[in-house]
Parts: C-alpha cells; sequence; structure tokens
C-alpha cells in the first residue's frame, strides 16, 4: 500500500532518525522530486516539529538550510515536508573510511562555520551541533 503525505508526497524508505521523529525518502508525486519527510508522532508529550519547522521559515534562503515544501497533519503524525539535502558530515566521514585530508578538513570546516555564522547571525543558537546534523552539499539550488 502506498502512503500520501498532504495529497502530494509518496513516502519512501527510512533516511534517519532525528531528536524529535524519524526522516523519511520523499516523492513529490507530480513532479518525481525527491523530498526528506519528518513524521512526529502526534500523541507525543512535548511535540517539536512545528516549531522546528517555524526555525527553518525563519532561516529560509541560506545555503544548508532546507526549504520547507509543507507542514501539517496526516492520521497519527505531525509531517514536515522539506527538501532533500545532501549527506551528513557523518555520512562522508564513514564513506572516506573515517579519514579526511586536511584539504577536506579545511573545505568542510568552512561550510560549517559559515552556516553555524549565519545562524548565530540570526540572533539563534544550534544546541545540538554533531556530525549527523551538517549535510553537506549544495543541495538543488
Amino acid at each position: 500500500m502506498e502512503l500520501r503525505v498532504g495529497n502530494k508526497y509518496r513516502l519512501g524508505r527510512k533516511i534517519g532518525s532525528g531528536s524529535f521523529g524519524d526522516i523519511y525518502l520523499g516523492t513529490n508525486i507530480s513532479t518525481g522530486e525527491e523530498v526528506a519527510i519528518k513524521l512526529e508522532c502526534i500523541k507525543t508529550k512535548h511535540p517539536q516539529l512545528h516549531i522546528e519547522s517555524k526555525f527553518y521559515r525563519m532561516l529560509q534562503g541560506a545555503v544548508g538550510i532546507p526549504t520547507i515544501k509543507w507542514c501539517g497533519s496526516e492520521g497519527d503524525y505531525n509531517v514536515m515536508v522539506m527538501e532533500l539535502l545532501g549527506p551528513s558530515l557523518e555520512d562522508l566521514f564513514n564513506f572516506c573510511s573515517r579519514r579526511f585530508t586536511l584539504k577536506t578538513v579545511l573545505l568542510l570546516a568552512d561550510q560549517m562555520i559559515s552556516r553555524i555564522d549565519f545562524i548565530h547571525s540570526r540572533s539563534f543558537i544550534h544546541r545540538d551541533i554533531k556530525p549527523d546534523n551538517f549535510l553537506m552539499g549544495l543541495g538543488k539550488k
């Protein structure tokens, strides 16, 4: 059975877990565009997904910040559909046998510092900086 979200997206395989829910690969049924779909159980004691979507909307337009495509409820879940970004820093590190060249470290550090600087320039503090939370590359902008 095909699972749909917001009558526009098809839910695919699980690609990760966040602090507040699971993340799935999704597809826009009309265009075929791949997206990330984050699900959070509606019955959770401290729902965070709606708040997270507000932060993303306030940070829109910067490199490395996913565009929110849709946010709402579907069945027993709060749902956020967003732009699918590149692999995480942790994924890249594992792909490279947990070794980076100095050049790679410097290029990645430049991206990471730029993103943290942007978030701070908007008066936010991230509070969960770790390799799994840095999605590298430029996305499809």
